[in-house]
């Protein structure tokens, strides 16, 4: 499941830079009707794999705060993700970074299984802290 999840997630970011590639260049192509359905349809399946995944590792009976990251950040990655499409000229390009910093985010957090990917600081359940505490 983790592979045909981390499929989708190549597929999901693939479709996304083409589209923002033929929405800068090419921006008739994208009336065409696959390229309208095949987003949705690689978003649904992704998130059907992650949710998918979440069940089949048990994440909902540890620690699951990255979970909640993850989920909290997608609804902006797909807002700045629209707002690249429709935009022009910085515009577009300022929010496509911004979905790009949204995606490398959720990446990161899906890796390091925290909310904090990029910090020394451990976050985890009080009882993990208290260990390293008294360590």
């Amino acid at each position: 499941m983790k592979h045909l999840h981390l499929l989708f997630v190549a597929l999901a970011f693939a479709s996304f830079a083409g589209r923002l590639a033929l929405a800068e260049f090419k921006p008739d192509m994208l009336a065409q009707k696959w390229l309208k359905i095949a987003p949705h349809v690689i978003a649904a399946l992704l998130l059907l794999s992650g949710i998918a995944l979440v069940f089949q590792g048990r994440w909902l009976e540890g620690d699951y705060g990255w979970i909640v990251a993850k989920v909290v950040v997608l609804p902006i990655f797909i807002v700045l993700g629209l707002l690249a499409m429709k935009r022009e000229g910085t515009a577009r390009w300022g929010f496509a970074g911004g979905a790009l910093l949204c995606f490398l985010y959720i990446a990161k957090v899906a890796v390091s299984k925290t909310v904090f990917p990029l910090s020394k600081v451990s976050v985890g359940t009080h009882a993990e802290l208290d260990t390293q505490r008294s360590a």
